[in-house]
């Protein structure tokens, strides 16, 4: 399954690397993740990963096939 995960703020490049698996971008007052989460274990981890580096995530949605 593909999403879309919106944190607050703009992400430094460091931050981004955190999370490899997942594409980034930058829109206005948001950094844009997306990419393939291969099971709730998966997901679960992001949420994790998002917490510990004090990101706030605004959304998470699943994108259409």
């Amino acid at each position: 399954m593909r999403y879309e995960i919106r944190v607050d703020g703009e992400m430094s490049n460091e931050l981004a690397t955190a999370f490899p698996e997942l594409d980034t971008f930058v829109v206005p007052h948001q950094t844009v993740l997306y990419g393939q989460v291969d099971d709730e274990a998966h997901f679960y981890g992001l949420l994790v990963r998002f917490q510990s580096l004090g990101l706030h995530v605004a959304e998470f949605r699943r994108l259409p096939e």
